[in-house]
């Protein structure tokens, strides 16, 4: 396959990158590349497919009974703003639509680099926070958890 080159691919091609080779290509990208990425048009398509993506990669099993409402905020849009998406875990389902929705249970803040490093597990989210790389308000120990409630592609 040919590598794809996110700051300068068509929404089309970004759409066609399965979630497996995305984490692939972000785990051997440098901050910096990832900065300039997020930097780029690409930007609002890129964080959409992942978000967009996150209800087929979830697995209720692993979610059991939770049922909660999270607002993402992923700092550092070239305009100043963050984009915003909610995720919410009802009835063994999840579902995800851009901006903030409803009361949420637990709200993120995170820049992109850290964004990519928290989807494609590159990071470690608890030492995220601690450090305060994360910003976390509401049910920490959802936090602490969400990861595992999706089947997150090996690279």
């Amino acid at each position: 396959m040919t590598e794809i080159d996110f700051t300068t691919a068509t929404p089309e091609q970004l759409a066609a990158v399965e979630p497996g080779e995305f984490i692939r290509i972000v785990k051997q990208m440098s901050d910096k590349d990832v900065k300039e990425v997020m930097e780029s048009p690409n930007r609002e398509p890129i964080i959409g497919a992942i978000f967009q993506r996150m209800p087929g990669l979830f697995r209720a099993d692993r979610a059991g009974s939770t049922s909660a409402t999270t607002h993402w905020s992923i700092t550092g849009r070239p305009d100043g703003g963050a984009d915003e998406w909610t995720v919410r875990f009802a009835d063994g389902a999840c579902t995800s639509v851009p901006g903030h929705d409803g009361e949420a249970t637990l709200s993120l803040a995170m820049s992109p680099v850290d964004f990519t490093k928290v989807i494609t597990k590159s990071g470690n989210p608890v030492m995220m926070f601690m450090t305060g790389k994360i910003k976390a308000k509401g049910d920490l120990g959802l936090a602490a958890n969400i990861a595992n409630f999706f089947d997150i592609p090996k690279a």
